[in-house]
């Protein structure tokens, strides 16, 4: 493999992987941040069909390819369905803490029944996702954040949590979620694994009395590797032995989050749950924090889809919008995941998204400052710049920091210039980021 030489400019001061590789791709594979290396992202010349087309005679990789919302608002859902179809996504799944009582803090009274303002603000969100050929997953979590958690062998219990279920069903949706993660046992993994297996078959099962091609995806406890962990196979033994045979699991690969999701763990965790399996990839989720995750999705097994029906992101909090730009790798993937390039991806993903060759330029440094933590390493909450400017400063090399305090906010000025009213939350972020190494930098000797 050829690593061609790069310039230095701004990309050469993040902390990254080199992206472009004479038309390969090069990322980092562990956890923690690799050696600094410029990173760079090729724009090409023309745009070309995306995403990538496949064979003749061919269908996409994965059946089921979209996102879900994280904490997301009504208006945030809405403003992404066309994107999901231009980028021939076709799955939206919203976020159970959009159903909380309240998402700042968390609260969740699952018993109570939503409000009417968020049953209207919905029902236009599921109404946009029929209209865009964009198939709805209703989810709740009836468990977390909760101080009143849902017990799976209570009937009223089951008899509220389905309220909210029969109310999206009566809209037309088809597909339905359930949410358990995140969750301590309080009990043998066994028994948990059986009660809550019957507390989704009751669900399931009303649902399907009603439409017969109800679909169910359930998120159990252990949603991550290859379910070989004591308490992991226990549970999933016991909920894949009486769960019905036809809902899905939701799985988040090899780690709950990390840069590679390989068909040996997949195989692994689906033999033991014994049923299909929807993959919940944590990129570019940054879970709230201030960061940006915006590099292109890759460390993705391109056989994958043998092994997973569904493929479904996890995206950032506030900036939905320019989440748009790894949300397309992750559609090129889902679509086809044998001919994906996370290079080329990423490319014209910036194409897409801007209009202009000076917006183009724009979004290509944006991506080479936050490349994500698949490529740069650590976890949802990793930051670059602000580990660039630290490493700087510590350092001692006064002028370098303040060189590259200057680059941001050149940077910042621009996207505001080339994109006046968008992406506002993400230049939040980059502000806060600014403000921050500014404070940082009056106190370095």
């Amino acid at each position: 493999m050829k690593i061609s030489n790069v310039k230095t400019n701004l990309t050469a001061l993040a902390i990254g992987c080199l992206i472009a590789v004479d038309g390969c791709t090069l990322f980092a594979g562990a956890q923690e941040a690799p050696a600094a290396l410029p990173l760079r992202v090729e724009l090409p010349a023309s745009p070309q069909p995306f995403p990538e087309p496949l064979p003749d005679g061919k269908q996409p990789g994965f059946k089921w390819r979209g996102t879900k919302g994280w904490a997301w608002t009504p208006e945030q859902y809405l403003e992404e369905i066309p994107w999901l179809a231009k980028f021939k996504m076709n799955f939206l799944m919203n976020c159970y803490v959009s159903m909380f009582t309240s998402a700042h803090p968390w609260k969740n009274e699952w018993w109570l029944p939503l409000p009417d303002a968020r049953k209207t603000a919905y029902a236009e969100v599921i109404r946009a996702c029929q209209t865009n050929g964009i198939t709805f997953c209703f989810c709740m979590n009836p468990q977390l954040a909760s101080e009143r958690p849902l017990n799976p062998t209570n009937a009223t219990d089951l008899d509220l949590l389905f309220q909210h279920y029969a109310w999206a069903q009566n809209l037309g949706v088809k597909f339905f979620s359930i949410c358990v993660d995140d969750v301590k046992l309080t009990q043998s993994p066994e028994i948990v694994g059986a009660q809550d297996a019957q507390m989704v078959n009751v669900i399931f099962g009303r649902l399907r009395a009603k439409d017969p091609d109800a679909q169910m995806i359930f998120c159990p406890g252990p949603y991550h590797g290859d379910a070989t962990a004591p308490n992991d196979h226990a549970y999933l033994q016991a909920l894949g032995k009486e769960m019905n045979r036809d809902v899905y699991v939701f799985w988040t690969g090899d780690r709950v989050v990390g840069p590679r999701i390989t068909r040996a763990v997949a195989e692994s965790y689906k033999r033991v749950v014994n049923h299909r399996l929807f993959l919940w990839d944590n990129y570019p989720v940054n879970d709230g924090q201030a960061t940006l995750h915006l590099g292109p999705v890759s460390g993705r097994a391109p056989d994958l889809c043998e092994v997973v029906d569904g493929y479904m992101g996890n995206p950032m909090a506030t900036q939905n919008q320019v989440n748009r730009l790894p949300l397309a790798t992750c559609a090129d993937y889902a679509y086809n995941p044998r001919a994906y390039d996370p290079a080329r991806s990423i490319g014209h993903a910036i194409l897409r998204i801007g209009n202009t060759r000076a917006q183009q330029d724009v979004l290509k440094e944006l991506v080479e400052a936050y490349p994500g933590f698949i490529a740069a390493g650590g976890g949802t909450g990793r930051n670059p710049v602000r580990d660039r400017f630290a490493k700087l400063a510590a350092e001692s090399d006064s002028d370098a920091a303040q060189h590259f305090i200057d680059q941001i906010e050149n940077l910042s000025t621009r996207f505001d210039k080339e994109f006046p009213g968008q992406f506002n939350a993400a230049k939040g972020t980059i502000a806060a980021d600014i403000a921050w190494m500014r404070q940082r930098s009056k106190h370095q000797p």
